[in-house]
């Protein structure tokens, strides 16, 4: 018999945060602020976007944030490690697999966005190899092993699509104080465009 977390996290899994590194860690982000004005002001994305928030001066902190109504979108120094988290807030309606997909191509989106911008100059690359995949719910995902291991094959049925035949390790921060996270690492580094063309396969 399936365990409850187990039938929970099959039915709903929600608040999924994708983080995405970044190639250049010590990458100036000022330049970033204009540009996250301007897709407020033309509203490019699904979601609704409202505002930016700077916390670069926080050490190992959120760093430079975009605020949406669905999603926050952020340019994260957790850890010491820069890159592009996407965090959904709204819940959403379909599979596991469907929530994991649409957090992915949203964090995928703007990345290219940001690696094709005129204005960053070519400064902010993602390295496509490394995606951190966390859960903001500690009631649904509690971080211990039960969880752990009922979340493990929808991610890696998950990876395995992101990646392809390439192959990968799943590494989880098993700090039980901490959010259920997991890095998948690629046996090779992808591109941005490569990722997506993989979602939409």
């Amino acid at each position: 018999m399936r365990s409850i977390i187990e039938e929970e996290m099959a039915i709903e899994l929600q608040h999924i945060t994708i983080k995405l590194y970044l190639n250049n860690t010590d990458a100036d982000l000022a330049p970033v602020i204009p540009v996250c004005h301007s897709w407020i002001q033309d509203q490019i994305f699904d979601e609704l976007l409202i505002d930016v928030a700077d916390y670069r001066h926080v050490h190992h902190g959120p760093g430079l944030m975009l605020i949406g109504h669905e999603a926050d979108y952020s340019l994260d120094q957790t850890d010491g490690i820069l890159g592009l988290r996407y965090s959904r807030k709204a819940p959403l309606p379909g599979t596991n697999q469907d929530r994991l997909t649409q957090a992915t191509r949203a964090t995928l989106i703007a990345a290219q966005k940001l690696e094709a911008d005129p204005r960053l100059n070519r400064n902010l690359t993602f390295n496509g190899q490394d995606i951190q995949l966390t859960i903001n719910d500690r009631l649904l995902a509690p971080n211990n092993e039960s969880t752990r291991e009922a979340l493990t094959p929808a991610i890696q049925s998950f990876a395995a699509k992101l990646f392809g035949h390439a192959g990968y390790s799943l590494s989880f921060d098993a700090d039980p104080r901490r959010l259920l996270s997991t890095t998948v690492h690629a046996a090779r580094q992808f591109s941005v465009r490569e990722l997506r063309e993989s979602l939409a396969s």
